[in-house]
């Protein structure tokens, strides 16, 4: 069962789309995660690197203040062993690479700006999402 939190997705969702428009005004870069961290990892200056880890240590920091404002981390399970963890993210990184992006590039800043690449691509990510979930519960019966 998938437990949904709509306060918590709604205001999780807001600080996201508000420090993308802060990214895009301040800087004018688009927040897209995986684009930051090939960034961090192959930087192409001082400045452009400092950003890129001062967005990283923040997203780092962030249980550690959740922590400290109560007092716990939220429980979180994982229902798949650590090998197919890794097949989906390798899995990902393919489609990454392919679809010149993540969920948060395409899916937060590129339909924001409605950019039709973004559009096709957040459908493709959204169809094959409900479709793995489909056959994982429903074909298979995991």
């Amino acid at each position: 069962m998938t437990e949904f939190t709509p306060f918590l997705s709604l205001f999780g969702g807001a600080l996201i789309g508000l420090a993308s428009v802060l990214l895009m005004m301040n800087l004018g870069r688009i927040m897209g995660a995986t684009g930051i961290l090939a960034g961090f990892v192959m930087p192409q200056g001082k400045t452009d690197w400092a950003w890129r880890a001062t967005l990283l240590a923040g997203m780092a920091t962030a249980p550690a203040l959740y922590w400290i404002a109560t007092g716990g981390l939220p429980e979180i399970s994982v229902p798949v062993s650590t090998p197919m963890l890794m097949i989906g993210g390798f899995i990902v990184g393919i489609g990454v690479t392919f679809g010149g992006g993540c969920t948060s590039g395409h899916g937060v800043c590129g339909n924001a700006r409605l950019s039709p690449r973004s559009m096709v691509a957040t459908g493709i990510f959204m169809l094959t999402c409900a479709a793995t979930v489909y056959i994982i519960r429903h074909v298979i019966g995991a």
